[in-house]
Formats: C-alpha cells, sequence, structure tokens
C-alpha cells in the first residue's frame, strides 16, 4: 500500500510540471493612451513624449504599439492658442515634443486622431512640493528582524486641497512602486513619504519622486493600483482590468480608450542607503 501511494505522488507530481494554457476569449484589442506630462523641477520641461500601444490577449509578452496618430495638446489657458505637435519616432508608438512649454495652473486640451476616430481630454497642470534634501532613515522592528525605512519629507500648501502621488525606485528592483497620499489630515502641514523593504541594505540606491495631481487623477491612480496590485511600473504599460480614464472618443463614446491625461510638475531625490 506504501509503495501505491508513493508511486501516486509521484505521478501527480510529475503531472503538476506540465504547461496548461487554458483557451481564453480575447477581446478586440483597446487603444492605451499613455499621455502623462511630467516637469522636472529645474528643467524648462520643453522635452515630452506620449506613447500609443493597444491591449492584446493573457498570454502574449509583447505590448503592440500604435503608428499614424496625429497628437497634439492646445493650452487653453493662453492667449495665443498655443498648440504643440507631437511627431512619431517611426514606428515605435513614441509621439515626442521638443518645445513644450509648460505653465502652472494652466488647463491644456489633448487630442488624438487615429483610425477615423479622435479622442479628447482636459487636465490642469498642477505644482509640486520640494523635497527636502536630507531624508531621514530609520531603523524599525519588523516581523522578520529590523527593517530599514527612508523618509522623505515636503511642505504641503495650506491654501489649497491637494494630492500627490508618490513613487520609489529601487537600484534592486526592475520596477518602480508609487502610492497616492492627501492632505486631508495634514492641511498646511509637513507631509512624508516612506519606503521599506525587508531586503533593504547599505548601499542601495534609492530615487523619490513627487508629483502634485488633481482629485480625479488621485481617484484613478488609487482603483489602478489597487487592480494591478504591484504598485509597480509605468502604469499603462499592461492593463490589467478595464479602468476608465478622463479621455473621450468623440467620434464613438462606447470605444473608449484606456490610459490617463495627465500633467504635474514633479520632483525627485536621489539617497543612497547607510
Amino acid at each position: 500500500m506504501k509503495k501505491i501511494l508513493s508511486l501516486l505522488v509521484f505521478v501527480l507530481l510529475m503531472s503538476c510540471e506540465d504547461k496548461v494554457n487554458i483557451a481564453l476569449d480575447t477581446a478586440n484589442p483597446k487603444l492605451v493612451i499613455d499621455a502623462t506630462i511630467l516637469w522636472q523641477k529645474g528643467t524648462s520641461g520643453n522635452n515630452q513624449t506620449i506613447r500609443l500601444t493597444t491591449t492584446t490577449d493573457y498570454y502574449s509578452n509583447v505590448i503592440p504599439t500604435v503608428s499614424g496618430a496625429t497628437i497634439y495638446i492646445q493650452d487653453l489657458s493662453s492667449l495665443l492658442a498655443i498648440v504643440y505637435a507631437f511627431n512619431e519616432t517611426p514606428n515605435t508608438g513614441e509621439y515626442e515634443c521638443n518645445s513644450f512649454v509648460p505653465v502652472l495652473n494652466h488647463d491644456y486640451l489633448l487630442t488624438v486622431n487615429y483610425n477615423g476616430q479622435t479622442y479628447k481630454s482636459t487636465e490642469r497642470l498642477l505644482a509640486t512640493p520640494t523635497i527636502e534634501s536630507t531624508p531621514q532613515q530609520y531603523t524599525v522592528q519588523g516581523f522578520g528582524g529590523d527593517v530599514i525605512q527612508v523618509k522623505f519629507f515636503y511642505q504641503d500648501n495650506g491654501l489649497e486641497v491637494n494630492n500627490y502621488l508618490i513613487g520609489v525606485k529601487n537600484s534592486t528592483k526592475v520596477i518602480p512602486e508609487y502610492g497616492v497620499v492627501k492632505d486631508e489630515f495634514f492641511q498646511g502641514n509637513q507631509m512624508f513619504g516612506f519606503y521599506s523593504d525587508k531586503k533593504l541594505k547599505a548601499g542601495d540606491q534609492l530615487l523619490f519622486s513627487l508629483e502634485g495631481i488633481s482629485t480625479r487623477y488621485f481617484n484613478y491612480m488609487e482603483k489602478l493600483l489597487s487592480i494591478s496590485a504591484s504598485g509597480g511600473g509605468r502604469p499603462f504599460s499592461t492593463p490589467p482590468a478595464t479602468l476608465r480614464g478622463n479621455i473621450i472618443n468623440k467620434t464613438n463614446e462606447d470605444e473608449y480608450p484606456l490610459g490617463y491625461f495627465h500633467l504635474s510638475e514633479i520632483d525627485t531625490l536621489h539617497y543612497t542607503v547607510n
């Protein structure tokens, strides 16, 4: 009996090694518009890129790019009705503008024309506080022992309601991690973001980023990060679920794209764990 049971367990374990592909229904590809305009503090902000891709089936390791679109952004707050054209680097799905002029609190209109469809969205470019130049490092007690935690600080503007997108890129990991926070309980006070990881050690490099974001984008990112579960990577590289952004198909509203049109000033800070 023991030999029979052992043989049965062996057969079951061997069968678990077989690769099984389950037949899944594949929906028609959706256009994905990654229109994130970030103005790095201390720079002109002239160089901006918008990326177009489509969704694909579950088992595909390649994200299809979209060529042949016409993309431009208009500064609605400018009396000169300035329009910035984004031109594609051939066959990459990346559309670049080298003359964009960001202005805080101006409203911008995105227009994407592709395959007979017109997509539009309006968003405001928001300011971002400066990250303080000296993060603080702590050692805290974790479940598996001591864990290094690093905090960075920034001053909230008490004259307005603010929302923030915080990012951390760990040099030992492939993708960044993101989180969103409101100033609801910190109005006008110093706020902080923090990062900890049980594998964090001396010499690791961290790149912190901070963006001021709209309430609408806060709600969108909160849902997107919850769906993705990882909280990392560019949010629009592999859409994990049907989450509608703020871009509308003016030709056919039922055929809405994925992605989001977002503008913000951004501040970053490098830190070496000690």
